[in-house]
């Protein structure tokens, strides 16, 4: 094993495989600010974050999140899927929001938008190789708030809606997902429905949050098994929603 430093993280090699440990990780969330005036300069912009996407949302009432990964690399069907699911709630009278990037986002976007609903998007900023900040906005979106800060956008994402559907994705899915069932499991949000959008997908990590998480390692507890409701697909998905929709009159048409 070899160990190595330069100016930004220490790096350790372990069979052959480098590590970056970061030396300074704090300076990544204030945006590797140099001063103490630029760091409070940034917590101020991250503040500022959060009151502009809070007034955001106060213009959407009956609204829905969609989750699922921006790459193209699930087969077809899953986005037809998404952009079936969103149609049918944005007829029903759901503002569809997004992460408003490619992928899965973009099939709800899609999808909202030609059914004739309100279709919204969340976006986040990513730094370019250069330096610069750029968005990736679908073009299926007709409102969009964008946001510099991942942890201020989650917030958003995490306080939008009355229904939280999660299709196939990657890491930054799987983060929303467990920060959505912390939220719900310690109380800081009142319990919401949490749809998994894909057997195939979400059966292997289901199991493994039931076997091993609970009945081997009892981490959690048994009623948070019931946390989440995992579907075969959009049609199942719709029934599980209208469900909810008639045993609830907050989500009636008035």
């Amino acid at each position: 094993m070899a160990q190595y430093r330069n100016s930004k993280d220490i790096g350790v090699t372990f069979n052959n495989r480098r590590v970056a440990i970061p030396i300074e990780r704090q300076r990544e969330l204030l945006l590797n600010a140099r001063s103490h005036g630029e760091a409070s300069w940034h917590v101020q912009k991250i503040t500022a974050e959060f009151v502009k996407g809070y007034d955001f949302l106060q213009k959407f009432d009956k609204s829905v999140t969609f989750f699922g990964s921006a790459r193209n690399g699930f087969d077809d069907a899953v986005y037809r899927e998404a952009e079936q699911l969103a149609g049918f709630l944005a007829k029903m009278g759901f503002t569809v929001f997004t992460g408003g990037g490619p992928g899965i986002m973009e099939a709800a976007n899609k999808g909202a938008q030609e059914a004739g609903g309100t279709s919204v998007g969340i976006n986040i900023n990513l730094p370019e190789q250069k330096g610069h900040m750029t968005e990736r906005r679908n073009p299926y979106i007709d409102e969009a708030e964008s946001f510099d800060f991942f942890f201020s956008r989650k917030v958003i994402l995490s306080f939008a809606s009355q229904f939280y559907i999660f299709f196939p994705g990657g890491f930054g899915t799987m983060d929303e997902l467990f920060e959505m069932l912390t939220l719900v499991q310690t109380g800081k949000i009142s319990p919401v429905p949490i749809i998994l959008v894909g057997k195939d997908f979400w059966t292997p990590l289901t199991e493994f949050i039931r076997y091993t998480m609970y009945e081997k390692g009892r981490a959690i507890s048994e009623e948070d098994l019931d946390l989440f409701h995992v579907v075969a697909d959009a049609e199942e998905a719709m029934a599980f929603i209208t469900t909810c929709l008639a045993q609830d009159n907050r989500y009636k048409r008035s």
